[in-house]
């Protein structure tokens, strides 16, 4: 896409495989597309990994982390299960709103918990909220550990962020969907790698190879799952369209 932004005149010019268009800089529709460059650049300059959370790196888009959190309060689960642990941030923001709800405790599934980040986690003040498993996620025997953590009636809300092609991403929701309670969601991470295929840090193969594939694949032939991003709570603007990392990545279950 080629793009010229005119601040002087107010208007966005654009054009995109072959076709023109004229945007009002200052308008919801001008909003998108800048964000949409936004986030390619931020990506490419890995903008998330300047952010941490209670003293632990997080590697999110804020602006995520905030939709997420409304989630959370409106689903109030027992329990978070999120694969990929990296530095731990997620699982500590997962543990301090829990603590705040007064409700919820959090599972993390890494392949490999590093010593210096498992050792962190471990002695973080939330840590009570924090249950570690290492293993493949995709591991039967990994997948049955977390089950052995969950009682039956317990409300469950999923994340996925471990490895992020369209084959792990869908064998993670054949293995985990099974948690997730009716009216809770699971959550397919970093779609926006559709997005940046083409920046210097992405790769022409996430074009198809990637999460968005995934979940569209999964919701196909599992119709009690839809992919719905869920409402904002609150909008007094005209915007409609999430800033976000993870683009077609809400799946709600419905029965």
């Amino acid at each position: 896409m080629k793009c010229t932004i005119d601040t002087e005149t107010g208007v966005v010019l654009t054009k995109r495989e072959g076709r023109e268009a004229t945007f009002q800089l200052y308008s919801a529709e001008g909003f998108e597309l800048l964000s949409e460059l936004w986030l390619k650049v931020g990506w490419n300059q890995k903008h998330v990994y300047t952010f941490s959370w209670l003293g632990r790196p997080i590697i999110q888009l804020p602006e995520d982390i905030v939709r997420v959190q409304e989630v959370i309060y409106g689903v109030q689960p027992d329990v978070i299960i999120e694969s990929g642990v990296a530095h731990g941030g997620a699982l500590v923001y997962y543990a301090s709103l829990c603590k705040l709800l007064g409700r919820g405790r959090v599972i993390g599934i890494d392949i490999d918990i590093r010593p210096h980040n498992r050792t962190a986690i471990e002695q973080h003040p939330l840590a009570g909220y924090i249950t570690l498993i290492e293993g493949s996620s995709t591991d039967p025997a990994t997948v049955e550990r977390v089950a052995a953590e969950i009682d039956q009636d317990e409300i469950a809300l999923v994340m996925l962020d471990s490895a992020h092609d369209r084959r792990h991403v869908l064998a993670e929701l054949e293995a985990y969907t099974r948690f997730v309670s009716v009216g809770s969601y699971v959550i397919v991470m970093d779609g926006i790698m559709r997005l940046v295929a083409d920046v210097p840090r992405g790769n022409s193969n996430w074009t198809s190879d990637n999460p968005i594939s995934a979940a569209q694949e999964f919701v196909r032939t599992h119709p009690e799952f839809v992919i719905e991003e869920p409402a904002w709570g609150f909008n007094e603007s005209e915007l409609r369209k999430s800033i976000t990392h993870w683009p077609c990545g809400y799946l709600r279950r419905i029965s």
